[in-house]
Parts: C-alpha cells; structure tokens; sequence
C-alpha cells in the first residue's frame, strides 16, 4: 500500500495538479447549474443524442441492462451524429476522441490496435461488434473499417474479462449496429475531397409484411492518396432481417461481407528520431505491393420472453476472414548515401474461420437483475508464409524506383491452429435500496489449442484458463449524480492464443487487477453531462528475460498503470455545445528484463511503448440558424518506441473543422477540414520507422434523409 501511495504522489506532481485543474474547470461547469433555463433552439434533438449518453443502458460493460449512470465503470460512447459531426469516417478514428484511447495500428495488425489506460495492442484492447469478438491471429484485427452502419462505437476501460474474456485488461471497444426499424427511412452519404477521396454510403430500413422489418447498410470508398502508392479502397454490405412472429419471440439475421485495400504503407525512415518532413508523400514499398482483407460475417439471434421475469437468448454465429500482405515492410535511412536500405520482403496470408454460439439467460427477481451465460466457439487458424523474409534492396532517398516484390524464399502453409473456446459467465445487479446499487460478477475461461507444424513438424497442444471476477458498488447521491467504486480482475495471453507457438507453450495467462473510483453527473435542464474516474491497474505474468540466462524467456515481469480520466458535454448557452475529455496516466514497468546481446538488461521504471502519458479531446460547436460551425483539437503526449524510452515519439496537437449548412430538413451539406495546420507528425511506430499522420485535407459531404 505503501508502495502504490508513493506512485501516486509522484504521478499528482505540480505540473500534473495544474492540468487537472484546468481541465476540471472544463469539465465541471459550476455557475451553468445556476442558471435559469434557456430555450430550446432548431438542433435540440440532435443535440439530446450526443448528451444523454449516462441514461442509455451500456450493452458494452454489463449483460444485466443497467445504464452508463448506474454502472460502476467508466464507459464511454461515441455516437453516429457524432461521427458525422466530426468526419471520422473509420472507426478508429472515431474511438480516438473517447477518453484516453490511442490509435497504434499498422498494416501489420490490421489497422485495429489501441493502446488504452497504459496497456497496448490486440491482446489487451479488445475489438468486438454487438458484443462479439472475433479471435485475433498473429496479433491482427481489421473489422469493423468503416464507421458506417454503427449507431454507436463504446468502450468499457479497465478490464472486461467478466463481459469478453481474455485479452481485455486495458480496454474492450465495441461497435453497435444500427437497428432495424418498421418506420421506413433512408439515408444517402456522398463526399468528394482532396487526394481523390470519393465516398458513398447508403442506409435503408423498413417493415415487411406484418411481422417482419429490415437494415441494409452499404458503404463503399476509393482515395488516389497524398504519398506513391497511396491509393487504398473498400467496401461493405451490412444486412439484418429481423423477425418477430409474436410478441415475445424475436429473431434477428444479420449477414455481412466487407473487403478492404488499404494504403501500402509501412512508415517513412527517421533521422535518429528525427522526422524528415521532406519525407513525408515519399513511400518506400515495392510498386506490386499488397495489402488485402475480406470478412464474411453470419449471425443468427433469438430472443424469447418466457415470462414476465425470464427472458433466454441465443446467438449462432459464423465468421471468415482471409488476409493478404506481400510488401517490403522494413527501411533504414543511410545518411552517408542519402538512401533507404530496405529489407523483409515478406508475403504473409491468414485464413481464419470462427463459428460460435452464445446461450443466456436474464432473471429479473425482485430488486435483482440477473444474467447467466454460457459461451463456445470453434476457430481454425492457418498461417501462410515466406519465411525468414529475407531480400535488401537500396533506393533514392526522393522519387524512389520502387521495383518488384521479389523473395526466394518460398511462400508455403506454415501451422494450422484448432482452438475450442468455452466461457461460463453470470452477473447480478443488486439495487439495494433507491440509494445503492452491487454489481457482481465472474467469469470462468478455457481454451484448448491445437498446433500442427506444416513444416517444423513439433506439433503441440495447450490448456489455457483464466478465472475474472468484479465487485462494484454504485452510490446515488440524487436523481443525476452518482459515485462509484469497483475491484475488477482480468486476464490477458502472452501473445494471441490461437496463433500461439512452441517458445509461448508452456506459459499461463498473464493477470490482471484494477481498482477504480469515479463520479457521474448530468447537469440540471439537460445542459449536459460528465463523468471522472481514478484508476490504478496492476498486470503480472508478463514475460521476461532470466536476469540469470538473457536467452531464456521467463514469466514474472510486472506492470503498473495509474491515472485520471474525466470527459464532459456542456451546454453552457442557446448556441453553443462543447464535448471533451482528457485522461492523465503513469504506467511504468514494476519489473522487467529485456535482452541486449547476451547480457539481461533491467527496465524497471521505465514507460512501456505505445503509452502516452497525457491525452485530450475538445470540440466546440456553435448553430446559428442553419448553420452549425465545429472546430476540434486532439492532443497526444510523447511515448516511446520502445521499452528502454531510448526513441520517443514526440506529442502532436491537431485541429480539425466541420461547416454543416441544413438545406432543408432532409439535406445536409458538411464541409470538413482535417489537420488545418498541416501539421507533420507521428502517430507510432512500425519496425524502425515512423508512421505519419495524414496532412492536411478537405471533404465536401452531403447528407440526405427522408
């Protein structure tokens, strides 16, 4: 205890209390609960959607229905006005405004990898759509792409292995699909912008016959790009059928296919750490260059009330997915030369298939909401590749010849992977009097893999299992204010389970525990909201090197993460609306050994990578009559490249814009502006090189609905 106290005066330093205050004298708008009521203006219903986030039932963090204000764990939510408002046509653009969540995706993942509350990448961030994950293989994620479709993208911070399972220790993000509706409504999305950007998204909704209703969701995207070999494109189908034979019995058929190129771009080379801006439209990968995903997504939900108290639910499900990268993925500048050193010429391909069925019940029993649940799945995982990669080549530092992909190393099947997963989960929601409220919950996980060696020939199986557990006690001080507290407990694997191989065999899943306070509030007449948490999340298990034998990996690392996130929306007057969040955080590794040569190297102390130490959103917007003018800033702290914070990525602040002109009350016209100041600066890293962010650009949109 003593040890944790320390940390957290080290982590309130003068500095840090002055970001706090600032950022709380934002957040807590103290003289507009005085004020008298103002009237309502032309946008108030699409301004309710964006502020009424404490009094919607969170799917996200809890099976048991309770909302965002009654739950004991920070959520949060950004919803499609939102995502319109703001242009974030991806979804990790669009979870990158939530509080503390950061984006470290890369070609190599998938495009999918989040840091979060100082944990990072996709076997501690989970990604799931209406409440369902796909496995990760070879620690990639690249579903859900677009935005489109989505009423809502939510994120549970902190552990959610009682809700998901393992790999969830840092966060859980998760997209919810718009519903389908019996009132027919369509809805049209075009835009043209800079760099060739073309977009086109169409949504329809309807009944059909007397018992039956649809959602048909398509979304299609094609940029030429600012760098060489730039252009990326995509699309998706989004479909449900839901019917409803009686009124207890719902069934819901949903049935999706997306595909995606994305732009070839493994990162631009650095000077030492320093960016080369002149580098920044230049890109360094072979010209017949390859990146390729394609998802097939079938569901099928029922759902019987079978009486007034139980209601069962069953999900089916069947998921594909097939990869393919071929590219030069590693460059170093030679500064004597003037030129790129390229390397690993690598051709990987995946081929995984998920099917899946979850079974639940929910048992409402006097001030008790009850939730039980069991949970398997069957995913086969193949592994196609060139290794060991090699292939060099050199280029012109400017208006490189990029060349043919070439490797004689053949591309061959490398391992096949079985994987039987089963969970048994149940959480009840206790409201103990109209004052407090226990949530509890616990999870047990087990996971049987199977590994066959196409090539190696060392074929194994392994035993995985984790047990999470959470206790969380919400207070209602009034009708809009709540405090809470929670204990939660969770698990991450090594590396991504159904990909595991020989060297990762014989270790157990790391574990994790966070303990969290925090505060929830919405603001009299409908002003807005805000929430603010306190965390502190310690992980152990994790790997390491024998200090005794640098060449032998080991369990027995350890990590803490520590911080403060808070995030408002206000409505302090009749025109304007202001949303932001900012999250303070010290991670830190408590015990770890990294090898350097033959010799173990401590890194006790020191940031883990991927781990900025302060983030922060604003967006202000302000309607006059028509028209609704919207200015953004994102704010992201230094991090690290690598664990021994011997390459720091430098902290960046952007700004983004939106002009929305309402032509009538069924057309929309929108122009955004990205990156106004043109800023050049990197996001992460991938290998030895930097991944920039995108420069300055513009789209022009136009929004119909009818």
């Amino acid at each position: 205890m003593q040890h944790a106290t320390h940390h957290y005066l080290d982590f309130c330093s003068r500095a840090k209390l002055k970001q706090l205050v600032i950022a709380l004298a934002i957040a807590i708008p103290i003289p507009v609960i005085g004020q008298t009521e103002l009237p309502a203006i032309e946008v108030t219903a699409r301004r309710d959607n964006a502020t009424r986030f404490l009094d919607q039932p969170s799917t996200t963090a809890s099976r048991t229905g309770l909302t965002a204000r009654e739950l004991p764990a920070t959520t949060s939510s950004v919803d499609a006005t939102q995502i319109e408002e703001r242009g974030d046509f991806l979804v990790r653009e669009a979870i990158t405004r939530a509080p503390g969540i950061t984006d470290i995706g890369a070609g190599g993942t998938g495009g999918l990898a989040f840091s979060a509350r100082g944990y990072t990448g996709t076997n501690s961030v989970g990604i799931a759509e209406d409440g369902i994950r796909i496995q990760t293989g070879a620690g990639t994620q690249n579903y859900p792409g677009s935005s489109w479709g989505y009423e809502r993208i939510e994120v549970l911070h902190g552990p959610a292995s009682v809700v998901y399972g393992s790999g969830t220790v840092g966060a859980t993000i998760n997209a919810v699909r718009k519903e389908p509706s019996r009132h027919p409504t369509q809805e049209i999305m075009a835009a043209l912008g800079t760099d060739g950007v073309k977009r086109l998204g169409l949504g329809a909704t309807g009944g059909l016959g007397e018992s039956a209703s649809y959602r048909v969701d398509v979304y299609g995207t094609h940029s030429d790009g600012y760098r060489d070999l730039g252009d990326s494109r995509g699309g998706k189908l989004m479909g449900r059928l839901r019917l409803q034979p009686t009124a207890a019995l719902r069934i819901d058929l949903p049935a999706d296919h997306s595909q995606q190129h994305p732009e070839r771009y493994w990162g631009t080379p650095h000077d030492r750490g320093r960016i080369l801006p002149e580098l920044r439209r230049e890109n360094y990968n072979a010209e017949d260059s390859v990146i390729r995903y394609e998802d097939t997504r079938l569901r099928t939900r029922a759902e019987w009330q079978v009486t007034d108290r139980l209601t069962l639910a069953n999900e089916l499900y069947h998921f594909e997915s097939k990869r393919r990268w071929m590219n030069i993925e590693n460059y170093k500048f030679n500064p004597v030369l003037q030129r790129i050193d390229r390397s690993d010429y690598l051709h990987i391909q995946h081929e995984l298939s998920q099917t899946g069925n979850r079974l639940e019940a929910q048992l409402t029993e006097g001030r008790h909401r009850i939730v039980m649940g069991w949970e398997a799945a069957h995913v086969d995982f193949r592994h196609i590749n060139n290794a060991p990669y090699r292939g060099q080549s050199s280029v012109s530092l400017h208006d490189p010849a990029h060349g043919k992909w070439f490797s004689l190393d053949p591309t061959l099947a490398k391992y096949d992977t079985s994987t039987v997963l089963q969970a048994f989960y149940a959480e009840d929601a206790w409201q103990i009097d109209e004052h407090w409220l226990l949530l509890a919950g616990i999870r047990h996980d087990h996971a049987r893999i199977e590994r066959d060696e196409l090539v190696a020939g060392t074929d194994f199986q392994r035993t995985l299992q984790g047990n999470a557990w959470r206790l969380g006690l919400t207070h209602f001080l009034s009708a809009n204010t709540s405090l809470y507290a929670q204990y939660a407990t969770g698990h991450d694997p090594v590396t991504s389970m159904i990909s595991l191989n020989l060297a990762n065999a014989d270790f157990k899943l790391s574990t994790g525990q966070q303990i969290e306070v925090g505060v929830k509030q919405k603001l009299e007449a409908g002003r807005g909201e805000w929430t603010a948490a306190l965390y502190r999340i310690d992980k152990d298990d994790i790997i390491t090197r024998d200090p005794n034998h640098a060449a032998l990996s080991i369990q027995g690392g350890s990590q803490y993460a520590q911080g403060i996130e808070i995030a408002a929306t206000i409505t302090p007057w009749r025109q304007w609306r202001f949303e932001g969040n900012a999250a303070w955080l010290q991670a830190k590794y408590s015990e770890l050994n990294e090898r350097v040569g033959n010799v173990a190297v401590s890194r006790a102390g020191k940031t883990p990578q991927n781990v900025p130490e302060f983030v922060a959103n604003l967006w202000a917007h302000h309607t006059l009559g028509r028209l609704q003018t919207s200015l953004g800033l994102r704010h992201v702290g230094k991090s690290y490249a690598d664990n021994a914070n011997s390459l720091a990525i430098p902290a960046f602040t952007v700004a983004d814009a939106s002009i929305a002109w309402r032509l009538d009350r069924q057309t929309t016209l929108r122009l955004l502006g990205r990156n106004l100041t043109d800023k050049v600066y990197a996001t992460r890293t991938y290998n030895s090189q930097f991944i920039l962010g995108e420069p300055r650009r513009f789209e022009l949109v136009a929004e119909m609905r009818f």
